[in-house]
């Protein structure tokens, strides 16, 4: 990738390592070992390998540094140093299903800001990178953020409740203003990409609320870093924090988050 730096270099060493022992599980997913974590949130073996060469990988390299891990929490470094934060397979539903759309995300925080990410697609072997104040990459190619600048010509990516998580009358309001208004909504079921899509283009937005840190710590630089903006669905900006999330092309996102907030409000005032 052009300018990468060393930071970068190690990111994506580590998912690139990582990404092996994936590809060869997904190839033999119905042989995969799966047990339930709770309700339609399932964990693999192949996700807990993959996490193991993130985490041996990333401390080898920045072994001050603490690691907040999907599965395995927190590993504390020293408080003056930044935090990796590492989803080793967003987008398990879609693995454990056969389904060819997820990817590994490594994001970097610094007093709780992320400050670069990498998010890689080892079945269609796009890495995503960016670092703060360095742009944002798709391999040796610079991102930006589509230029499209109304509503009636975007594509909008979310996430959806399924068993056990989210609010679907929520989302079900929220649905029912937009899609009237765009052009399209997708659900691929990996937030991750879905940041880096919008970054490149792909989409002009995405929301999705209740996710944590590790969905969307890398996106956020990525999105950014490609001149989109990301807020938080409440307002605000603090995304990273909240884990209620609104990317987008910096044309788009503030008409998006005002019709999203409007069915906040609606549905609050209303009676009951």
């Amino acid at each position: 990738m052009a300018l990468r730096s060393a930071l970068l270099n190690v990111m994506a060493a580590a998912a690139r390592k990582a990404a092996r022992s994936l590809v060869r599980d997904f190839g033999e997913v119905e042989q995969l070992q799966v047990s339930r974590k709770g309700p339609a949130d399932f964990v693999s073996a192949a996700d807990l390998r993959a996490e193991k060469v993130l985490r041996e990988e990333l401390h080898r390299a920045r072994p001050d540094w603490g690691l907040r891990l999907e599965e395995s929490g927190v590993l504390r470094g020293r408080d003056d140093q930044p935090v990796w934060v590492v989803d080793p397979l967003d987008g398990t539903t879609n693995f454990l299903h056969g389904l060819p759309h997820f990817a590994i995300s490594i994001g970097v925080e610094s007093a709780g800001e992320p400050i670069a990410g990498v998010i890689y697609d080892p079945i269609k072997d796009e890495l995503f990178a960016a670092e703060k104040g360095q742009g944002a990459y798709l391999h040796d190619r610079r991102l930006r953020v589509s230029a499209r600048s109304k509503l009636s010509e975007a594509l909008i990516a979310t996430g959806l409740p399924h068993l056990g998580r989210g609010d679907c009358e929520r989302t079900l309001r929220e649905l029912a203003a937009l899609m009237p208004e765009v052009a399209g909504v997708r659900r691929y079921g990996a937030a991750a990409l879905d940041l880096a899509y919008v970054a490149a283009g792909r989409y002009e937005g995405f929301w999705e609320w209740d996710l944590s840190s590790w969905d969307i710590c890398a996106g956020i630089v990525i999105v950014r870093e490609a001149g989109g903006m990301v807020g938080s669905l409440a307002g605000g900006e603090d995304a990273a924090a909240s884990g209620h999330i609104l990317a987008a092309n910096d044309k788009l996102f503030a008409p998006l988050g005002d019709l999203l907030r409007r069915t906040q409000r609606q549905a609050a005032a209303r009676p009951g």
